[in-house]
């Protein structure tokens, strides 16, 4: 995040706010988890034609880890790496933005930093999100280990849907 951009910022037409309710005929709010690559690109497309069809609200959550090994690896420049996030995060901030204008869609972008699926947990339940969309995980470690899209799907608090 650039110095001084705030963690959240809202585009386009607002909502109206409504009662939470869980299960009504669709989602009112559809929050997405987007990193830059291609499978959460085509996740944040996904969600945000979603919400326009169902005229829900789309949340947009960013989250940059905080990698230790940037200070472990010789030659890792720990601010190039920042530089990087915050430049990712100024973009996808721009997308929402562009997004929200010509959709007429309600669009809440978080910035977040830390465990991604920690953040996105934490944000599907400040939201009230009604379902939560992920892409998945192009490392193949995350075979083994499981990813953030595993993890959000075990937890089942929302239905999730994960975007290949």
């Amino acid at each position: 995040m650039s110095v001084g951009a705030p963690d959240r910022e809202e585009f386009g037409p607002r909502t109206r706010p409504l009662p939470f309710e869980r299960g009504t005929d669709g989602p009112r709010v559809v929050l997405v988890g987007v990193d830059g690559t291609r499978t959460s690109e085509r996740a944040g497309a996904y969600a945000a034609g979603l919400a326009r069809r169902q005229g829900a609200a789309l949340v947009v959550v960013f989250v940059s880890s905080s990698s230790g090994l940037s200070a472990l690896v010789p030659g890792m420049d720990a601010a190039a790496v920042q530089r990087t996030h915050d430049e990712l995060a100024d973009e996808l901030r721009r997308e929402c933005r562009r997004g929200a204008e010509e959709w007429k869609l309600p669009v809440t972008f978080l910035c977040r930093r830390g465990d991604a699926y920690a953040e996105l947990c934490a944000a599907a339940d400040e939201c009230q999100a009604d379902m939560v969309v992920v892409g998945a995980s192009e490392q193949a470690g995350h075979r083994l280990v499981g990813s953030v899209a595993t993890r959000l799907v075990r937890t089942g608090r929302w239905p999730v849907v994960v975007v290949p």
